[in-house]
């Protein structure tokens, strides 16, 4: 097993060796899981403890991805897809969770788009200018269908988000403003929240059934060849359950520390909480599965790039956003209704319809990653400035 992670009888090892491979250098960043806990043991400075916290929440993100690939390879497609579902975005869920906890739904709601934008104009943007200046193709193929069918899906996902805030800019006050911490809303679209959020729900497994069982030829292409074995570190089912286990508690623990520094930061770096939760939080919460999607496509692996941008942002609109709906009415102050502001609405209308038109060609180049990237980095500076 490259990177000496097995030994000559097949027995998972634990040495150094992996930190030599591309996906080891997530694990570099280790010590701030320490660094995140002393400073704010003896309360350092906000801005401090915040980005040694966001660096330490990367390796605890990347042993739950890990540890979750390693669970799959040994229980088959259909769990494995479903594990991967599960654990994909934990961490940001995780995140979310402490968040909603704290009263701070503008940022739980600003990092539900920003992961969304993240993921498919900042990673499928990099993987593709990445993978076509280093395969040095004038272009890079993937499955057109499957791609469309991801993307039409996060489409209709998006729509369904944001109808609360149309129906709130209609009928109600109008859309929330981005410097306060929590808006009060009408009953009419809290409930209105409710159905949408259970709607994409059960759309959601449908979703699933459909990917892993009736369609699965469809997105896993070469679910049955060696070539995809060749990242798998040779973990036992046991030593994967206690890494996973140790992962997501030490992400609870980072990421509690994270939440509870982000309205002292905002203020001591000079930034808006509105735009460290739709860049930061996003980008740190998925660090580890954006860099995965980036050196698979160096690989020339762009179907399963391409499946990881767009699907992991859909697996946000449909499942993660829903469920914080839905915790908000038992978690925190009270329900957080899907009613974005107008700069989350415009970004990630334009965002989606950007995505789907690349995706609808079936084929990428690197000047299209280049156009992803500075439509992230516009959006990026709109919310700067906001």
């Amino acid at each position: 097993m490259e990177g000496g992670n097995t030994d000559r009888s097949g027995a998972p090892t634990f040495g150094w060796d992996f930190l030599k491979t591309p996906n080891g250098w997530p694990y570099l960043l280790a010590p701030f899981i320490p660094i995140a806990i002393a400073l704010r043991v003896v309360d350092a400075g906000a801005g401090l403890i915040f980005f040694s916290a966001a660096l330490g929440v990367i390796p605890t993100a990347a042993l739950m991805g890990r540890a979750t690939e390693e669970v799959a390879a040994q229980s088959g497609p259909g769990i494995g897809g479903l594990l991967n579902v599960t654990f994909g975005n934990a961490p940001e869920l995780i995140i979310a969770l402490f968040a909603l906890e704290k009263g701070l739904q503008e940022v739980v709601k600003a990092s539900i788009i920003g992961s969304i934008l993240g993921n498919i104009l900042l990673v499928m943007g990099a993987a593709m200018l990445a993978g076509g200046l280093v395969r040095d193709r004038k272009v890079q193929r993937f499955d057109r269908t499957a791609a469309s069918v991801q993307s039409l899906m996060l489409i209709l996902a998006v729509a369904a988000l944001v109808m609360p805030a149309i129906f709130e800019l209609v009928e109600g006050q109008g859309l929330p403003p981005i410097d306060q911490e929590r808006v009060s809303f009408d009953s009419t679209v809290e409930h209105l929240s409710i159905a949408v959020a259970i709607v994409l729900i059960l759309t959601y497994v449908a979703g699933l059934l459909f990917s892993l069982k009736t369609h699965r030829e469809l997105f896993n292409p070469h679910s049955d060849g060696e070539e995809d074995d060749e990242d798998l570190w040779g973990w036992s089912m046991r030593t994967s359950v206690i890494a996973l286990a140790i992962a997501g508690l030490a992400v609870g623990v980072m990421s509690e520390i994270l939440v509870g520094s982000i309205e002292a930061a905002s203020h001591s770096v000079g930034l808006s909480e509105f735009f460290i939760g739709v860049i930061v939080v996003a980008i740190v919460g998925n660090a580890a599965e954006h860099w995965v999607a980036v050196l698979v496509a160096v690989k020339d692996k762009m179907d399963l790039s391409v499946n990881i941008a767009i699907g992991s942002s859909a697996q946000v609109a449909m499942f993660v956003a829903p469920v914080l709906v839905l915790v908000s009415f038992v978690l925190g102050p009270g329900p957080m209704p899907l009613v974005f502001n107008g700069f989350e609405i415009a970004a990630i209308f334009l965002a989606v319809l950007v995505a789907y038109q690349v995706t609808n060609e079936g084929e990428s180049t690197w000047f299209e990653g280049v156009q992803l990237l500075a439509l992230y980095v516009i959006l990026g500076l709109t919310f700067y400035f906001a």
